[in-house]
């Protein structure tokens, strides 16, 4: 007699509607019947862009986990992808918000809901020591996560995202549009660390590390993470 299927895991991603979260989404695909996806969103409108089966929910990410404020579906695993730049906004201290706090703030409760794996995107050169300010705080995340003693936790450092944003209605980066130009003549000069990396190439070695892994913290740099994508886009 065959043995039983094992139950998909509940998913909750965060920044479900950016480059890698799109990746996500779409790699989750199969999982998606019976709302067992759950995307976050900042505004009822991008509920309808989701993909068929993926359950959206608006949350705003400076109250969630207040008391009277609606918490998170039941879930197994949360993938978050939050994250802007100092220019789109518009301030340190807009940045910080969105890239610490809002980051720490889904953490927190997606284990209240039960999530015992963690899977969030960082950046390359992230060092809460560090002097250049954003990778200060992108250290500074990874060490709050680490502190919350989540089972498990994955994290993601690539280096320039490649990806369409303005197909997202995102303003394009200039520092991702140089390397997505340069990338196909040049690309194979850098050492693969520094190489630009698809934004689904991130999303798959997500889903794979996270699926790898029950207990533990993983460090992906962005070679680890393109080492690790191949097999799975294969």
């Amino acid at each position: 007699m065959p043995g039983r299927r094992p139950t998909p895991p509940r998913i909750c991603i965060a920044g479900a509607t950016g480059l890698v979260g799109l990746a996500l989404l779409a790699r989750l695909a199969p999982y998606a019947g019976k709302g067992r996806i759950t995307a976050l969103v900042r505004q009822p409108a991008q509920v309808n862009g989701l993909p068929k089966g993926v359950r959206g929910q608006v949350v705003d990410f400076s109250a969630l986990g207040r008391a009277g404020v609606a918490g998170l579906p039941a879930i197994d695993w949360a993938f978050c992808s939050l994250g802007t730049t100092i220019k789109v906004a518009g301030s340190r201290s807009a940045f910080r918000t969105v890239d610490f706090d809002a980051v720490l703030a889904f953490a927190r409760a997606a284990k209240v809901a039960g999530a015992s794996r963690l899977a969030v995107v960082s950046a390359l050169g992230a060092d809460p020591r560090s002097a250049v300010f954003y990778n200060r705080v992108k250290g500074e995340m990874e060490q709050a996560l680490r502190a919350m003693a989540m089972p498990c936790l994955v994290i993601a450092r690539p280096s320039l995202l490649l990806g369409d944003r303005q197909a997202l209605g995102q303003a394009s980066r200039t520092g991702e549009a140089i390397a997505q130009a340069l990338m196909p003549a040049f690309g194979w000069l850098l050492p693969r660390r520094l190489r630009p990396i698809p934004a689904d190439a991130v999303a798959a070695a997500m889903i794979s590390a996270l699926a790898k892994t029950a207990t533990g913290v993983v460090v992906l740099e962005s070679d680890a993470l393109q080492a690790l994508a191949e097999p799975a886009s294969s």
